[in-house]
């Protein structure tokens, strides 16, 4: 009996050593996650995308005019979602307004409106001014291309109209 549990623990065991082994055997010899693929996992476009060349385009439109004038402007493009995709700043424009132009674009891109519709707003209907994100001043004005929004374009360092029509000169790259 004592030798049947020997032989019964030694098959056992041989048999285990063996599995593990073909087990071993059977993993890749390198590590997946080391392996580089061809093309990119995940690449899926989003919708309608402004890309850099054409913010860039935009912004440039924008400064010229505004450079024109004599005007030192802080410009900012954002995607649809109000991430930024390009910035523009003149010299000599007020540091202030860098953060100012970056929040009308993102306002009027989120909100799919041009920010003076919140400054006249706000003047009638102060709870305009508890909406998430929101400035209620001139220059903030979406990029709309065929029929669909595309991003915005955000400018300050002069007064509300001189924002906004420097916003509505960039704007008009692809707001035909």
């Amino acid at each position: 009996m004592k030798t049947q549990l020997k032989m019964k623990s030694l098959l056992t065991t041989a048999c285990l050593l063996l599995g593990m082994g073909a087990l071993h055997a059977q993993t890749p010899p390198t590590n997946p996650q080391d392996v580089i693929p061809d093309k990119m996992p995940f690449n899926i476009p989003y919708a309608i995308s402004l890309h850099l060349e054409r913010a860039d385009q935009i912004l440039s439109v924008a400064t010229q005019e505004a450079g024109k004038r004599g005007w030192p402007m802080n410009c900012t493009v954002v995607d649809a979602s109000g991430q930024l995709i390009s910035f523009k700043r003149m010299d000599g424009a007020q540091l202030a307004s860098i953060d100012i132009s970056m929040h009308k674009a993102r306002t009027a891109a989120k909100y799919r409106r041009e920010t003076k519709a919140f400054e006249i707003a706000i003047q009638t209907n102060p709870y305009v001014a508890t909406l998430d994100d929101v400035i209620a001043s001139r220059g903030g004005i979406p990029l709309v291309e065929g029929g669909m929004l595309v991003g915005a374009i955000g400018c300050s360092g002069g007064t509300g109209s001189q924002d906004e029509l420097i916003a509505k000169t960039g704007a008009a790259v692809i707001n035909k």
